[in-house]
């Protein structure tokens, strides 16, 4: 039987200035350790940590613009394209853009606190 998930969690984000973060699917909202979708609201100017996940992220904007650096080229994804990062690999993302961004991120397995190894700890 179909579930229905009436609300999402309002998940504290990382970064200045902060994001909202709308959990939808993931271990704070529904319990899923295997798949997490987040709906993501990123003010002009925002940036986190960078980060090497043990998680695979897929990444949809829907509105402006997503810049992900790497250990190589960095990427700029615009609405209505997406990016996918793999396991163990270095990123972090930006939203530089006077418009901020709106985007998904679907992460493989569920987004988890002990496994974003971020760069510095006290960003959480």
């Amino acid at each position: 039987m179909p579930t229905l998930i009436p609300a999402p969690t309002l998940i504290p984000a990382p970064g200045e200035p902060p994001k909202q973060i709308r959990e939808y699917v993931g271990q704070v909202n529904t319990g899923h350790t295997h798949t997490s979708v987040a709906h993501m609201i990123s003010p002009p100017g925002w940036e986190e940590p960078g980060q090497r996940p043990e998680f695979q992220e897929i990444t949809v904007v829907l509105k402006g613009m997503v810049r992900i650096e790497t250990e190589g080229e960095p990427l700029e994804v615009r609405a209505g394209q997406a990016v996918i990062t793999a396991p163990g690999e270095w990123v972090r993302y930006s939203s530089p853009e006077p418009e901020g961004a709106e985007y998904v991120a679907i992460c493989l397995p569920a987004f988890d606190m002990a496994t974003v190894h971020r760069d510095t700890d006290s960003q959480g």
